[in-house]
């Protein structure tokens, strides 16, 4: 007796359906979403929960333009990655090995397992803090129930492409709905809040520290990774038309996965503006929030903040894994366990536990390292992605190539202001 199709035979038959025109409407749609969500994840981790804590508490609604400018990059950035899986059939670390010669690619692929790991730090440590705030045990408890909890989800990806995108997505509607009802508590001035979406400013140097912090919570080096990997095998198109196809399917896609996660970060800032700006302007660590908030918003509120708080870290920690691991496969060829490749990513994490370091300085510091990493993914794929020889009839068009270009060449200009900052080079009149 024949076996039953699993999940993902099932939804790939069904997409196949949908290009060769057999199959349409929203559900036909639903599909297609998948990739998109699972690298959404990354902009909506334990690090930004840091950085849009310290923003809206110290700046309230000053730095928004930056999320919204953040998100905007990522958005295009990440369609880039998916379209060179789509396109090549190779993710990006893949063709980082075959276009590069050996020392770079080495060194890239270091600097790329730094980032993973930065990641995985925030990610890791956030998922443990919201368990330790919210049952009373111990940090390393914590970061202990969260290993299992991730690696419980990891498994899911034997099963096939579905099924991990399902839980993940999940996760994500958790995020998002937590702070549906955060935005319904808090006392949100959206007059204000308007102004700071659409009015660009930059109240002293501080602040543009913490802006290059939400650019590097935000734009993710190992979601640009990822991304173009699961798009690379999930259903190949099987000639150029079939590839237009989930290239604009996939298109749509990061618009509104992306336009999510903007939505949380602005979020993230709006409930750290409303309830601490006016009062508690100090506020700057998770726990401090949380224990602030209580008081301040009442018990809802809270719940609601430490809740997203685990649903992010114990996704994020996830996808970060697999990001890892393809970035490893990529690069050099080589793949380990998923066990050890959990302990490994993992392992950071618990050496700044064990060393006695705050842990939101840490998720901080996670986000300044990834800021310096990101340039590196950013550029190749710009490169590849404007290259009619790799990329052929998909290859950027002019007013494409021009705002990735842009969007590289802010990301650089923004870690330079960072390095200043580091060597004590005074910014913006700061002394």
């Amino acid at each position: 007796m024949a076996s039953r199709p699993t999940l993902s035979e099932r939804t790939t038959e069904q997409i196949r359906e949908v290009l060769a025109g057999r199959r349409r409407g929203v559900r036909s749609t639903l599909l297609f979403a998948g990739p998109a969500v699972i690298a959404s994840i990354a902009y909506m981790d334990p690090g930004n929960f840091a950085t849009n804590i310290q923003a809206g508490a110290r700046y309230g609604y000053a730095l928004l333009w930056v999320v919204l400018m953040a998100n905007l990059i990522a958005m295009l950035f990440q369609a880039l990655s998916a379209k060179l899986g789509i396109a090549t059939g190779r993710n990006l670390a893949e063709m980082c090995r075959d276009r590069f010669p050996r020392p770079v690619r080495l060194a890239m692929w270091i600097v790329s397992e730094i980032a993973a790991m930065a990641t995985d730090l925030a990610e890791f440590l956030g998922g443990a803090i919201g368990l330790s705030l919210l049952f009373g045990m111990p940090l390393l408890g914590g970061m202990t129930v969260t290993a299992i909890v991730t690696y419980g989800i990891l498994l899911f990806e034997r099963r096939g492409f579905r099924p991990i995108e399902l839980v993940i997505g999940a996760l994500v509607a958790i995020i998002g709905l937590c702070y549906v009802v955060e935005l319904v508590i808090a006392p949100v001035d959206w007059a204000q809040a308007a102004r700071g979406v659409v009015v660009p400013s930059m109240p002293d140097g501080a602040a543009m520290i913490i802006a290059v912090g939400i650019i590097g919570a935000t734009v993710m080096p190992h979601a640009l990774y990822l991304h173009s990997g699961l798009t690379q095998g999930r259903v190949p198109g099987r000639d150029e038309g079939e590839k237009r196809k989930l290239v604009r399917f996939s298109n749509r896609e990061c618009v509104a996965a992306l336009s999510l996660a903007g939505a949380v970060n602005m979020a993230m800032v709006m409930m750290a503006a409303a309830a601490f700006h006016a009062g508690h302007a100090e506020v700057a660590e998770i726990a401090t929030a949380y224990h602030t908030l209580t008081p301040l918003l009442g018990g809802a509120a809270s719940g609601m903040f430490l809740l997203s708080l685990m649903a992010s870290g114990i996704s994020s920690s996830a996808v970060g894994t697999m990001a890892g691991q393809m970035i490893m496969q990529g690069f050099v060829g080589f793949r380990i366990p998923i066990w050890l490749r959990r302990l490994v990513t993992m392992a950071p994490a618990f050496v700044v536990v064990l060393m006695g370091t705050n842990p939101t300085d840490a998720l901080v510091y996670s986000q300044v390292v990834l800021s310096f990493a990101l340039p590196i993914p950013m550029v190749a794929l710009v490169m590849f992605t404007r290259n009619r020889d790799i990329m052929g009839g998909f290859a950027n068009g002019r007013l494409t190539d021009f705002a990735a270009i842009a969007g590289t060449v802010a990301v650089l200009c923004l870690n330079a202001v960072l390095l200043l900052d580091v060597f004590g080079v005074p910014i913006l009149g700061s002394p």
